[in-house]
């Protein structure tokens, strides 16, 4: 059924890879107001150090991350606490021109039923592959109706391709999100599915074990089932 469980190994590597994590760089967008990136040489072999060392400062939501319940929820679980399960196993990855909000009607009709784990394939996907360095306001998300069903249909993990599952213009009070992680369904941000036809697939997508926070940067990979 699943592959990545008791095989050692041998057979992931039989399987079509995806990396779907944006690299993280000086020049990579970040959400207005969040810390930007830096990576800043510290020590330089060149210059006589006995090694390199790159100092790396950024805010916990840059990039490709985990959203915890603890990003809107005061008192949420935090990231350490996230059962790791979630973080792997089968996935749908789910293409939609659906814009700038993908919404109930949109999904309804796509069987769901024991799918845990689901990651959106927009247009936003091509800022990613055309490289776009700077943020774009005009992203799709996902609409409070959408997120509502997802959280009937038992999904434990939902994805998007840019920075943010909800609007840039969303409501006061970040309802997407707070439907979602009120339900303890992990939100995955700022995935590149630019590559990544729609279908079946495993994931696996690990978060540094940050302690105490909210969110934390991961690297995602999809693994084409066979």
């Amino acid at each position: 059924m699943c592959p990545l469980r008791g095989t050692g190994g041998g057979k992931i590597r039989q399987m079509k890879r995806y990396d779907i994590t944006v690299p993280v760089s000086n020049t990579m967008p970040v959400w207005p107001g969040d810390p930007k990136v830096r990576l800043e040489r510290k020590k330089s072999i060149p210059q006589g150090d006995l090694c390199n060392l790159t100092a790396l400062t950024m805010g916990v939501h840059s990039g490709t991350h985990i959203d915890a319940p603890l990003h809107v929820i005061d008192g949420g679980r935090t990231v350490d606490d996230m059962p790791l399960e979630v973080l792997v196993g089968p996935c749908r990855v789910i293409a939609t021109d659906a814009d700038p909000l993908i919404e109930k009607k949109h999904i309804e009709k796509i069987p769901l039923a024991g799918c845990k784990r689901v990651l959106f394939k927009t247009r936003n996907s091509d800022f990613w592959k055309n490289n776009v360095a700077s943020f774009r306001e005009d992203f799709v998300a996902l609409g409070l109706s959408a997120a509502d069903h997802l959280a009937e249909k038992g999904v434990a993990l939902v994805g998007i391709d840019y920075l943010s599952i909800e609007t840039y213009h969303a409501e006061v009070g970040n309802p997407v999100h707070n439907m979602l992680l009120k339900n303890n369904i992990m939100i995955l941000e700022g995935v590149d599915l630019s590559a990544v036809p729609a279908g079946e697939y495993e994931l696996v997508c690990l978060p540094m074990k940050l302690s105490g926070v909210e969110g934390a940067p991961v690297r995602a990979l999809l693994y084409e089932k066979k």
